[in-house]
């Protein structure tokens, strides 16, 4: 039987663009690239040339610190550029594809007969291990036995993909990426209280099911570690925020490739026809681009969630990680009369500055990327913990970062913790701060601290 979490805090964003259930037929222009910054704690030492040939499979860069942490290729063609930085930081491995793909054959493999350490192997060696991160510090995992596996199959970020759209016709690979993480240990999935998955998922041994009915962030992998078990000193389990991961190693198993195959939504108010799109990992992005807005305007791509994505360009490639490819209006051309003076029917408030709320919670709202303020000292209001749905006290935590109080932070919850549990409180957040930022460097600082 299920166990149900009803969460009251949080913050549901109606934001036009929603994806449509129609998928595009992309055709890709063959360039596509890997960028190491997308797997965060990574630090890459590449392992092939410009001028290689790869499989699709075959490691393009591994782990410095842990050699046998490998990053495969989504394709098979030629390494034409190794690009980097500053002081030789490694940007991008980029992969101009073969026409006719050939993969790596890692073989099919019965995952009821398999040992736990087998499978760890086989995930390891097939360089899908790195796209599964860890708690504490909400990093790109290192090879280890975790305490527990925590997978989130909800989706509820605004504008987010569907999983249960992507899912449909490919249960099967779900359910054997389950599998074969239950042989390594315990697993944890969360879902929404509607989810077509319950009664399939709840069938596996070493799999419990937990449903979270709730506004945004229930869907965050993080607020679920929080309420199912939560992390405490010493202890690491794994955490896949990212669903499309137990696909790719149930697709490892059931084929004996690696499919870095994903369904992206294309969305936001300025995208022109909002729908899907399947996409593999690294595949730049100027073919889905090309027609999709108005060039004219002054627009953000970002590469993933509207909340927790990075700025992008049209010339950019699909990160790792991202299951949307997000527009919305800059903002710097906007000209308001007035300014707040204005009634502004058409603007979103969470403290019901305007009368926009009156329209109910199914208006949908354009809202662009100004920050609307400037610096300012941090103010002490109850905001965080309106939209933070753990047991934590946030404000406090944020505090403790900022001043470097490495004790204090421990007191107050930075294990449990990863920067996109923290994206809706900097939405709403009245003192402007870039709070996912200053959770991911208190992490850094701890994570160095305990090395």
């Amino acid at each position: 039987m299920s166990v149900v979490y009803k969460l009251r805090k949080g913050l549901d964003i109606n934001l036009k663009g929603k994806a449509s259930e129609e998928k595009l037929n992309l055709k890709s222009n063959g360039h596509f690239a890997l960028v190491p910054d997308d797997f965060e704690g990574v630090t890459p030492k590449v392992v092939v040339k410009e001028g290689d040939v790869v499989k699709a499979g075959e490691a393009l860069f591994v782990n410095k610190l842990y050699p046998l942490m490998k990053f495969a290729s989504p394709v098979s063609g030629k390494v034409t550029a190794i690009e980097r930085g500053e002081r030789r930081k490694v940007l991008c491995i980029k992969v101009e594809a073969d026409k006719e793909q050939t993969y790596v054959d890692y073989g099919k493999k019965d995952v009821e007969k398999m040992e736990g350490i087998k499978v760890f192997e086989h995930i390891l060696e097939a360089g899908l291990l790195g796209y599964i991160n860890q708690l504490p510090y909400a990093i790109t995992t290192i090879p280890g036995r975790p305490k527990n596996i925590f997978v989130s199959a909800l989706r509820d970020k605004p504008l987010a993909c569907d999983f249960e759209y992507e899912v449909k016709g490919q249960e099967q690979d779900f359910l054997t990426g389950l599998k074969a993480l239950s042989k390594i240990t315990k697993v944890f999935v969360g879902v929404g209280r509607d989810s077509s998955l319950i009664s399939q998922i709840s069938t596996l041994n070493g799999v419990e099911v937990a449903v979270f009915d709730g506004p945004c962030p229930a869907g965050n992998v993080g607020v679920q570690v929080n309420h199912i078990e939560p992390v405490n000193k010493g202890e690491m389990v794994w955490t896949i925020g990212d669903p499309t991961v137990v696909l790719f190693i149930g697709r490892l198993f059931n084929t004996g490739r690696v499919n870095l195959t994903r369904t992206v939504a294309l969305c936001g108010s300025e995208v022109k026809k909002p729908c899907h799109v399947d996409m593999l990992v690294g595949q730049e992005l100027q073919t889905l681009l090309a027609n999709s807005y108005d060039q004219d305007r002054h627009v953000r791509i970002i590469n993933g969630n509207v909340l927790t994505g990075r700025q992008t360009t049209k010339d950019g490639f699909l990160g790792a990680h991202s299951s949307e490819i997000t527009i919305i209006p800059e903002g710097d051309d906007a000209d308001e009369m007035l300014g707040w003076a204005m009634p502004r029917l058409k603007q979103f408030s969470v403290n019901r500055s305007y009368f926009s709320w009156l329209f109910g919670k199914k208006k949908e709202y354009a809202i662009d990327a100004r920050v609307k303020g400037g610096e300012r000292h941090i103010i002490m209001s109850g905001e965080y913990d309106r939209v933070l749905p753990m047991d934590i006290y946030g404000e406090y935590l944020i505090k403790a970062i900022i001043t470097g109080d490495i004790d204090k932070m421990e007191q107050l919850g930075i294990y449990e913790v990863s920067p996109e549990d923290f994206a809706l409180a900097e939405f709403v957040d009245s003192s402007k701060l870039e709070l996912q930022r200053i959770v991911r460097e208190g992490l850094n600082n701890l994570r160095k601290e305990n090395a």
